[in-house]
């Protein structure tokens, strides 16, 4: 169908929606991200005996007919929604889902830790200081110019007479799947369907992330 699919835990598909803090009951400000999570439509059910493995398809967040194909028009009729925008599979519902049915913040409680997935801000082609956190071949002694930001050495020269893999050198930095673990639920806005997690999560704002129980 030309969608490319991620298989997850049981969760939700969310929005980033920004940053804000909440003072706790002890007066601690606990910064938080709030992500708009649903509702989602489950718009296929996968089963071991026909897929080979069992999974629940999640769609969200609303997408112009005349930019859906054919073969998606059809595929969301069948669920009796309109078309969306994003599809992920996750796996292990504890609840037994059938076509149609919507997925919302209920599904999580306040105090609920949660993993949360996101893509990371692309930060385009960037040198080792800023990649990697290097700081550069050191004082403007001894010849040296205009080298503090640079590498340094690479390795050896007549053996291996080659750059090992893996070495740490400039290039695209950020875009990456991330995952961030163990994030608390301290608000749960269901009229809204805005969550609240402790701490910060990838991604600039808009974004898409999926929300692990």
């Amino acid at each position: 169908m030309g969608v490319n699919l991620i298989i997850e835990m049981s969760g939700i598909i969310g929005k980033k929606v920004g940053m804000t803090s909440i003072f706790d009951a002890e007066g601690k400000n606990i910064p938080c991200t709030v992500i708009e999570a649903g509702p989602c439509v489950v718009t296929q059910v996968r089963t071991v005996e026909k897929d080979g493995y069992a999974a629940v398809q999640l769609a969200y967040d609303e997408k112009k007919e005349k930019n859906t194909t054919a073969s998606l028009k059809g595929h969301f009729e069948k669920a009796g929604t309109t078309p969306k925008r994003k599809l992920v599979e996750f796996k292990y519902f504890t609840e037994e889902k059938s076509l149609g049915d919507v997925v919302d913040v209920n599904l999580f409680l306040e105090g609920d830790y949660v993993d949360v997935v996101g893509t990371s801000k692309g930060k385009g082609f960037q040198g080792v200081v800023k990649r990697h956190g290097f700081s550069g071949v050191g004082m403007q002694t001894h010849g040296q110019h205009n080298r503090l930001r640079a590498p340094g050495s690479l390795g050896a020269s007549s053996f291996p007479s080659r750059v090992f893999k893996g070495m740490r050198m400039a290039g695209r930095t950020g875009g990456s799947r991330v995952k961030i673990q163990n994030l608390q639920i301290v608000k749960v806005f269901a009229e809204q369907n805005l969550l609240v997690v402790s701490g910060s999560i990838p991604g600039a704002k808009g974004s898409y992330v999926l929300i692990e129980k």
